[in-house]
């Protein structure tokens, strides 16, 4: 009754539910006008997570730890005249770009020296000009080389490759500015490289960042456009229609508005999931329109009566998709459970999204087709498509004659694609969505090669006591760490409160580089007398202490090696950094807890690796979370336990199957993959909606037996369902465009799973109803 007053509803008042919609899509453009991309790092973790809070501590008390973009280049001609000076000139002119706050190359770096009249030690530039004479230049190389401080982090261990190193300002590095100051390094980068036919190599957390933001910024234009077109190409070819495709268009073009204005409203920004919402919606909403205009072509052959017709078609048809829509919006909904902001954006948007469209459909598709001419013969004809009836009789076929062998058939895939699925791996890497012949992903290799990472890999030190860190015992204990850290390739040399004092150490014993060590607590109080070494504002130490020097860190760089790599790291890494600090070796036993001091790692490389972790994690629980709601949905309808168990598992089968491909093909689990299980489950129940819902209504209304209910449901509902699957399928299909992986996984595997539960939908789910009925009739 409520379906059937909905349609006099829309009907008997048209105009005003237009207006309504041209009010509501003007207020959304609005909103839409106003999307922003997000330049911040995608926030995964909760924000109750005790590493997100470690974290977001070290940021508050240190700033971002990815905030260096790093330039480098291989040439054994940095140290002639030439060279040398316009690498001056362009570490000069990317310091006066606005946006950076520091530049570190060969060309600027300072020495040390001690002033033993002031007490003090001052910090002389290596090139205090730019050189005129190569002697200038050998002299500058000899000091450098003189300064192990510089080595492994300037120039490679090898003498090879060079770097300059530019720290972006902390107000322009989650801001659009960063774009153009990113852009305008590189420009000025590759002029050097062009002149000096040196080939450069950019990265660095900024740099990454950048062009990943970029990209995602194209994609989602690019995808609206594909999605688009082929979509609205594909309903041509079904329907040759213009009427059809016009009115879909604008369908879909008021869905994506819709889309880009929840994003605004609920103040979030486009990110690499959330650009994909508006494509999606394109791909998601048009099934609407097909189920709604062959309900009403099919309604209007039988009395020749449009508004009947439409009024019917939204009665029937408004049900059927709405409960469809609900099980494809659960898909996304479920996200909402993991707690991770980034997917809690994407899936809260999507389903909103995924029910407003189905709304504007049921609107405005009815009310459009009331002000236009009758369907044709030519119209209706793909009613009676001869490939498709085919097609559909031989499901028909198998349904009613073939159970066992489709049975056993089905039972041999399990058990085939049930062992890949075991085969599965979970691995993230922080670049591994692009290509490798990217060239950031290049460029990338090249630095680790060379200086072993970009990655910030952190060690945040809570000695619990104001001036703690300058204990000489913590020192020491810093030390040790540190060389535990040295038995890892994976990292560079540190960069931390040690190694400063290590070089004003060295400054103090007049610069000889044996010097450069860790001094004992007597030479330690000498420094201290000197003004600088603890404070000022040229101090060293500055960025690795906070005002209390209560807090220190030490920084690492490695190389973007997964999250196997870097969980390996730091589950051998965190209990040897505990006993160093707060195991006693004489008593053999652990400090008192209020001794102790908190040494924990973090930095943006654990912090990736926690949070793909935490996807994981959540995979299983929202795949579960899915089915639990999709099974609710359908028991409003089937009051019946083994209709309900007999109505999932076409669902669940295409998962096994997609599954079982990732583990045979060797595609991760990463966070994009991730998305494939919930998403693919919540649209392939639409299909068990469509089938059980016509054949609910053929038992119930038109009293027919099982078997010729079954028939008719395949026959009739089957076309909308292949119509629906095909589009669902190219349409998806066009994310494997992308220059993500991850995103060309995510399409290509929903596709391929929403095509096999179309199949499962069309031929499992009336099998398991047949037998289901045999079994009763036995009992």
């Amino acid at each position: 009754m409520f379906w059937y007053n909905l349609s006099k509803l829309i009907l008997k008042n048209r105009k005003t539910w237009l207006f309504i919609l041209f009010c509501t899509t003007l207020f959304m453009g609005y909103m839409a006008s106003k999307i922003a991309m997000s330049y911040e790092l995608a926030r995964i973790l909760p924000k109750s997570d005790q590493n997100y809070k470690l974290y977001e501590d070290f940021k508050k008390r240190f700033g971002e730890d990815g905030n260096v973009m790093v330039i480098a280049i291989k040439t054994n001609k940095i140290y002639e005249l030439e060279v040398f000076n316009q690498w001056y000139d362009l570490s000069k002119k990317i310091k006066n770009i606005d946006g950076i706050k520091n530049v570190l190359s060969n060309a600027n770096l300072f020495g040390i020296q001690k002033d033993s009249v002031e007490k003090k030690f001052i910090f002389p530039p290596l090139v205090s000009k730019r050189p005129t004479t190569q002697a200038e230049i050998d002299s500058v190389k000899a000091k450098i080389e003189r300064l192990p401080f510089y080595k492994g982090t300037i120039y490679s261990t090898d003498g090879e490759a060079h770097l300059m190193a530019v720290t972006f300002q902390q107000s322009k590095l989650n801001s659009k500015e960063r774009i153009n100051v990113s852009r305008e390094i590189e420009t000025a980068a590759r002029e050097f490289g062009v002149k000096n036919n040196i080939e450069v190599h950019f990265s660095g957390m900024p740099f990454i960042r950048t062009n990943f933001i970029s990209k995602v910024s194209a994609e989602m234009t690019k995808f609206l456009a594909l999605a688009f077109l082929v979509t609205i190409g594909i309903l041509y070819i079904f329907f040759r229609s213009f009427k059809t495709v016009l009115y879909t268009a604008l369908l879909v073009l008021i869905s994506v508005v819709w889309s880009v204005g929840y994003i605004v409203l609920f103040g979030y920004k486009i990110t690499i999931l959330t650009g994909l919402i508006p494509p999606l919606i394109i791909v998601i909403g048009i099934p609407n329109t097909i189920f709604l205009v062959n309900k009403y072509q099919e309604e209007y052959l039988k009395h020749n009566d449009k508004i009947r017709a439409l009024a019917v078609a939204i009665e029937k048809i408004g049900k059927t998709t709405f409960l469809a829509n609900v099980t494809t919006s659960i898909g996304f909904f479920v996200f909402y459970f993991t707690g991770s902001p980034l997917l809690l954006e994407f899936g809260l948007v999507a389903a909103i999204c995924i029910m407003s469209t189905w709304a504007i459909s049921l609107i405005l598709i009815p009310i459009l087709f009331s002000y236009s001419a009758p369907p044709s013969a030519k119209n209706v004809r793909h009613l009676e498509n001869k490939n498709i009836t085919k097609f559909l009789r031989f499901v028909n076929h198998i349904v009613h004659n073939s159970r066992t062998a489709l049975y056993t058939s089905i039972s041999l895939l399990v058990v085939i694609f049930g062992f890949g699925m075991f085969q599965l791996k979970a691995i993230g890497y922080i670049v591994d969505d692009l290509p490798q012949n990217d060239p950031i992903y290049a460029d990338l290799k090249f630095i680790e090669k060379h200086f072993h990472g970009i990655v910030p890999f952190e060690v945040v030190i809570d000695t619990k006591k104001e001036n703690g860190v300058l204990n000489p015992q913590v020192l020491n204990k810093i030390k040790l760490m540190q060389r535990e850290f040295a038995k890892y390739e994976d990292f560079t040399n540190p960069i931390s409160l040690v190694e400063a004092i290590k070089l004003v150490y060295q400054g103090y014993r007049g610069g000889d580089p044996k010097y450069y060590q860790l001094p004992g607590a007597l030479e330690l109080q000498k420094l201290a007398e000197y003004v600088g070494t603890v404070k000022g504002k040229e101090n060293l130490a500055t960025p690795f202490i906070d005002s209390t020097k209560r807090f220190t860190r030490v920084s690492f760089q490695c190389g973007d090696a997964g999250t196997v790599r870097i969980r390996e790291l730091v589950e051998k890494l965190q209990p040897k950094i505990d006993t160093i600090f707060n195991f006693d070796k004489e008593s053999q036993q652990w400090l008192p807890k209020e001794q102790q001091i908190d040494a924990k790692i973090t930095g943006n490389g654990v912090v990736f690796m926690k949070g793909n972790d935490y996807l994981l994690q959540n995979l299983i629980e929202s795949t579960i979370w899915a089915i639990i709601l999709v099974c609710i949905v359908m028991a409003t309808q089937f009051f019946d336990v083994r209709m309900i168990l007999i109505s999932t598992i076409p669902s669940i089968l295409p998962l096994i199957i997609t599954a079982g491909v990732m583990g045979y093909f060797g595609i991760p689990l990463k966070p994009t993959t991730t998305l494939v299980f919930s998403i693919a489950f919540g649209i392939s129940s639409d299909g068990t909606i469509y089938f059980l819902t016509k054949f609910k209504d053929e038992m119930k209304n038109h009293k027919k037996t099982v078997s010729h209910a079954i028939t008719e449901t395949i026959m009739y509902t089957g076309i909308s369902m292949f119509y629906t699957a095909i589009i669902l399928f190219f349409g998806f299909g066009i994310f494997a465009a992308s220059n993500f992986k991850g995103t060309v996984y995510l399409g290509t595997l929903v596709s391929t799973t929403l095509l096999m539960g179309m199949i499962a939908n069309l031929i499992l789910l009336p099998s398991f109803i047949m037998t289901l009925e045999k079994k009763k009739t036995k009992v």
